[in-house]
């Protein structure tokens, strides 16, 4: 199988390591991952905030660069969700390359078959579900799954999970008030659950998460779950 990796902006510009974690992963494996160096942003920003034209370039390229590709993994909810369910809609040829656009877990899950990928973590971890894997792709428990393999690992319940945590792209600046309110929330069920690290599928969310709770003082690390699943 061709594997080929979209890492993202938000993880190629910010969080590089996510993009190493997952294929560290694939590769412990038995997997060879590509990078392709020709990808760019996948057109989510402009599509939310309604520059559906701007965006169409970007999912034609998007769809040229992973063409040779079997699969496709995206360490993104929001941005696998992009791929999966709003350029088919957009740009109607792409609809095969969006088949074949997995977020991580979807891929270990569901085309691999594994939940134990041989990881070791021992500390008190608990898990927020962004919304984009949640509600677009449907993820359910599949990254739980995988993260219960992992030795040592201590995974405790977040309080009022399904609850966004206020950043939403381009709704934290325009709604900042609102923003800030639910991620006070967010920040408040974790504090409360104990964890010493909050994982989720999308660094964007993290982002956010991880401001909040250090400008609260709370010490909890926010952490992409690929991280901990290449560990």
């Amino acid at each position: 199988m061709r594997i080929g990796l979209f890492v993202t902006c938000v993880n190629d510009l910010l969080y590089p390591r996510t993009g190493i974690a997952v294929v560290t992963l694939l590769e412990r494996l038995g997997h060879r991952v590509e990078f392709p160096e020709a990808q760019s942003c996948c057109g989510q920003m402009h599509a939310n905030t309604g520059y559906r034209d701007e965006a169409v370039p970007l999912i034609e390229r998007f769809a040229r660069v992973f063409e040779p590709y079997d699969a496709v993994v995206v360490p993104s909810g929001s941005c696998a969700a992009m791929v999966r369910d709003t350029y088919p809609r957009l740009v109607p040829d792409t609809a095969g390359i969006a088949a074949r656009t997995y977020e991580l877990s979807e891929f270990l899950v569901d085309v691999l078959g594994v939940t134990d990928v041989g990881a070791s973590f021992p500390h008190r971890v608990t898990y927020h579900p962004s919304c984009h894997g949640a509600r677009m792709l449907r993820l359910g428990d599949r990254p739980l799954r995988l993260l219960r393999e992992v030795r040592g690992i201590e995974l405790v319940e977040l309080p009022a999970a399904e609850e966004c945590c206020g950043f939403g792209g381009t709704f934290a600046l325009k709604n900042a008030e609102v923003s800030s309110e639910m991620l006070r929330d967010k920040c408040r069920h974790i504090r409360d659950s104990g964890a010493e690290v909050v994982v989720a599928t999308d660094n964007s969310c993290l982002m956010h998460i991880g401001g909040g709770l250090s400008r609260a003082g709370v010490p909890v690390r926010a952490m992409h779950y690929a991280e901990i699943l290449a560990s």
